[in-house]
């Protein structure tokens, strides 16, 4: 084989890709002889351009091959648009060929809705276009009709307040809005008091501060000495001093000792009653007639003799 024959040939197999590339980018696959064409009619495509893609039930079956005007006069300025399609999936001519937005960010494609009912659609056939509004129209649609019966009920609320309020209501409401701004200057004054007398009182509040922290210390200080402390021996010895004094006052309780028996011989609390009566009569006796007791005269004068009167009576007798 020669070379020019050779070159020939690669040649025509490149001039071959370069057919297949570009109808393939139109949506045309030349090697495909099953491919189906329809159309449909828009007035307005919104952004649908060729090579969008077409799918049924979410499917990819094909491409938009091309969008031309309609160059029938009384078709003028409507759009054809020319869809092939691979998938050999039946459905009728009452199919409906509808544009919607591929996301958020823009871009049309084209969805057939099939139908079953009525004859089947064959190539070259045209179909029924359908727009579907995007997110926005979509939301636009559904919000407008609440705002404007919002604003309706606002404008109805306004008018409502507007014949509520009368001339004088106005004027008192005014004064109160006049009071309320009144109101938040004072309390501005009153801060800005507060303020200034926080700023002169600062020195004092540090030295309070100071003072606080100082008896901080000195009261940590004292809690670590008392720490250090033997308390524990100290509380032991306390705690023996109350258990002898426990055991003292249980034997007073039981009788023992001089204490005890005072406590709970009744006889002897009964001798040392009538002891200390009979004491208390002596000593006064004495004190009344102190001569029957002790006799001393230098000149032999005798004693007055015991006069019983007087001693009732709590007379001397001397």
């Amino acid at each position: 084989m020669s070379k020019e024959l050779k070159t020939g040939i690669v040649a025509v197999i490149i001039i071959a890709l370069f057919v297949w590339g570009y109808n393939f980018l139109k949506g045309q696959d030349l090697f495909n002889p099953g491919t189906r064409y329809f159309y449909v009619e828009f007035d307005n495509i919104s952004g649908l351009n060729e090579a969008s893609i077409v799918s049924i039930n979410g499917l990819k079956v094909g491409k938009v091959s091309e969008i031309n005007f309609n160059k029938k006069p009384e078709r003028r300025g409507n759009l054809v648009v020319k869809l092939s399609v691979e998938n050999r999936f039946k459905f009728s001519k009452n199919s409906i060929a509808k544009i919607y937005s591929a996301g958020l960010m823009g871009g049309q494609n084209l969805a057939i809705i099939p139908s079953y009912e009525g004859e089947e659609a064959e190539s070259g056939d045209y179909l029924r276009g359908e727009i579907e509004k995007d997110l926005i129209g979509s939301l636009s649609d559904k919000i407008t009709p609440r705002l404007e019966h919002t604003m309706d009920g606002v404008d109805s609320l306004v008018t409502g307040f507007n014949q509520v309020l009368d001339y004088k209501s106005r004027k008192s409401l005014n004064r109160t809005i006049l009071n309320f701004e009144k109101t938040i200057m004072d309390v501005r004054t009153t801060l800005a008091s507060v303020n200034s007398m926080l700023k002169n009182s600062k020195g004092n509040i540090e030295e309070t501060v100071r003072n606080t922290k100082k008896i901080t210390e000195d009261f940590s200080k004292v809690s670590e000495d008392l720490a250090k402390a033997n308390l524990g021996a100290t509380v032991k010895k306390l705690e023996t001093t109350l258990t002898n004094v426990n055991a003292i006052l249980a034997d007073m309780k039981s009788g023992k000792g001089t204490l005890g028996k005072l406590m709970t011989d009744k006889a002897m609390y009964t001798n040392l009653t009538n002891a200390s009566k009979e004491l208390e009569e002596l000593l006064r006796e004495m004190k009344l007639n102190p001569k029957r007791f002790v006799h001393f005269s230098l000149f032999g004068k005798k004693a007055k003799p015991y006069n019983e009167e007087n001693n009732i009576k709590n007379v001397s007798n001397k």
